[in-house]
């Protein structure tokens, strides 16, 4: 009795009603949380919404793409995230409306930095008219491109580098003006592309074939090139097979639409032109350069467009010339040119290659190839009796962006003796592409280095495998490859296996210029203001990776315009992936579902914690209407 009347018996008791009131009470909280919780997210609707603010949803779109239904639905892939409870997104259009109208079919190829009527208000001296001149900003268009009415979804990779659908580019120009020339000829509803060009005529394959037994395309020491004034790309199209990856470029002139029947091929290539100002690509950055009888007056000038050739060669790289004036003892009567004419052009191309140290390596039959020293001791010790070109004072050898050319050899990285190759030697491709480049080993960009080189690959190689659940990478719909913030090329590297390029876009305002480390892992790119339009024709590219590009611009320009540039090369059923915080990802959302576009948001590859998000979006199949005839 004693001890069960202690005061320890009854402080037992108490403790126990008490935790009992506290478990009952705690449960009763969470019933009334949970009552309040449902009342507060029942559906609701309301018919008077503000044009200003608009509920942003994730739903994938219910009705999706033919191209995207053949996409694994297996258990690995990324569930879709909705925040459309939390989230009310300013939609910043300037003309505040929810759509985009489609445009006029008369912008159906329209290319607003190369736009022909605009650029009949500028000089015609240098073809400066040619060059890049942007809209202003009244001149902005707030519209989606109409695709042709008959649109198809262009031949794969490599059925495509043969054939493509006259619906999509409905130009017969070439077919006619270059028939005897082999470039391109008319089958039914199908373009086909046989492989010529005006100097061969026994076509491209057999062309590269001529030029190797010359200098070696196969050992793996050349696998960047240029082709300058490209045609319809078929020499580019034609080294893809050799492991040789081309930048080709062309004018938007009287030759309708080659840069685009090059892209509708898979072929890379944009439209450009070497007129006053540089070529959009660093110092450096290509093993080998080819002309075709690409019409640049070479000579002309103090021989300024061959300086810039020289500029954009790497070390030891090669300038291959065809076509006027070589071998015009043969031709001078077929081009209706005089001897002495001819006679000079040459001479005067010889006389710039020697002033800047190259030398002739050979010419034979309708060839002449000339090589680039691998360092310029040599260049710099024959100065004093060669007094020009004179050799660059500036250090902006890079810099490519709306930059005038110049008259000076660029200098090349010193080097401790003759037989070193400035800059740094190359790996041969295939090892070229996860080697670690010369800029980065020998501290050439700040604070990148080999180990974040590495960490990087890395990285990449993680992303690409979380894309394989939600693209289809391996069933070749993409072919053209956009990196919208190439960095170090990490995407274009990890994407090798599949069958695609990669065009690698770095921007001129970027705090390390990285575009020269990525030409030196063997893939091509661009500078590129995202401000501005991409020297492209419409429906160009099949997939887009826009990595952070929104977080950069989205204080220094619209990001509606950039949209609207995404919507513009991206071909109908085409793909985009954007990686950016989710608070500015839901406003892209709400932007591109204005252009048509079905979307949805997933985690990052790292897990639902990463504040950082992804946003896969496919750009839905539509076209124009046919222009009735008023006849």
């Amino acid at each position: 009795m004693g001890k069960e009347g202690s005061p320890k018996h009854y402080n037992q008791l108490d403790s126990k009603r008490n935790r009992l009131t506290w478990i009952f009470g705690v449960s009763g909280l969470c019933i009334l949380s949970y009552i309040m919780g449902s009342w507060k997210t029942a559906p609701y609707t309301t018919t008077n919404q503000s044009d200003t603010y608009s509920k942003v949803g994730c739903d994938v779109a219910s009705t999706q793409s033919s191209s995207t239904t053949t996409q694994s639905s297996s258990s690995e892939t990324p569930s879709t995230l909705d925040f459309s409870s939390h989230h009310h997104i300013e939609i910043n259009s300037p003309s505040g409306m929810q759509e985009f109208p489609p445009c006029d079919m008369k912008f159906s190829e329209y290319t607003p930095c190369q736009d022909q009527v605009r650029g009949r208000r500028f000089d015609r001296n240098m073809l400066k008219y040619r060059e890049r001149h942007c809209p202003t900003k009244d001149e902005l268009i707030y519209c989606l491109i109409p695709a042709p009415p008959k649109y198809k979804t262009p031949f794969k990779w490599p059925q495509s580098r043969d054939y493509a659908w006259y619906d999509n580019i409905p130009h017969k120009e070439l077919s006619i003006e270059k028939a005897i020339q082999n470039w391109i000829q008319v089958e039914g509803d199908k373009f086909r592309f046989p492989g010529g060009g005006t100097m061969f005529p026994r076509g491209a394959d057999a062309y590269i074939d001529d030029i190797n037994e010359l200098i070696p395309l196969k050992s793996g020491n050349i696998r960047t090139a240029i082709d300058t004034g490209c045609g319809v790309a078929s020499w580019g199209a034609y080294l893809l097979k050799r492991d040789i990856i081309a930048m080709s470029f062309a004018p938007r002139d009287t030759h309708e639409a080659q840069v685009q029947f090059a892209l509708e091929r898979g072929v890379p290539a944009m439209i450009g032109i070497m007129g006053s100002q540089r070529i959009p690509y660093p110092a450096r950055a290509f093993d080998m350069a080819h002309c075709s009888r690409c019409l640049i007056p070479w000579g002309k000038l103090d021989g300024m467009y061959l300086i810039e050739v020289d500029r954009v060669l790497k070390p030891g790289g090669y300038w291959i010339l065809s076509g006027p004036p070589i071998r015009w003892k043969t031709y001078w009567r077929g081009w209706e040119r005089t001897q002495e004419d001819l006679k000079q052009e040459q001479d005067e191309i010889e006389e710039v290659a020697k002033s800047i140290c190259w030398k002739k390596v050979i010419e034979k039959g309708d060839l002449a190839i000339w090589q680039k020293p691998i360092n310029h001791k040599e260049c710099i010790q024959s100065r004093r009796v060669i007094k020009t070109p004179h050799i660059c004072q500036s250090d902006n050898h890079d810099m490519a962006w709306y930059t005038d050319m110049e008259k000076c050899i660029t200098p090349l990285p010193e080097v401790s003796s003759s037989g070193q190759v400035a800059g740094g030697a190359l790996e041969k491709w295939p090892s070229r592409a996860f080697a670690t480049p010369p800029r980065i080993s020998s501290g050439s960009i700040p604070t990148i280095t080999p180990e974040i080189f590495q960490k990087d690959n890395d990285l990449w190689r993680d992303r690409v495998a979380h894309y394989k659940h939600v693209l289809p990478l391996q069933q070749g719909k993409y072919r053209n490859v956009m990196d919208m913030n190439a960095y170090l090329g990490g995407f274009a590297a990890a994407l090798l296996k599949y069958p695609v390029w990669v065009m690698n876009v770095v921007s001129p305002n970027s705090d390390h210029d990285t575009l020269g480390a990525i030409y030196e892992r063997g893939f091509i790119g661009t500078y590129h203001d995202w401000c501005e339009a991409f020297s492209t024709y419409p429906r160009t590219y099949d997939l887009i990776h826009a990595g952070g590009i929104f977080n950069i611009y989205q204080d220094r320009c619209n990001i509606t315009l950039i949209l609207l540039e995404m919507d513009r090369i991206l071909r109908p059923e085409g793909s985009a992936i954007f990686r950016e915080p989710v608070e500015l990802l839901l406003k892209i959302k709400s932007i591109t579902e204005a252009m048509k576009w079905n979307s949805k948001i997933i985690d990052h590859e790292s897990g639902p914690f990463n504040p950082e998000k992804i946003l896969v979006a496919d750009k839905t199949y539509w076209t124009g209407q046919a222009t009735p005839n008023k006849n």
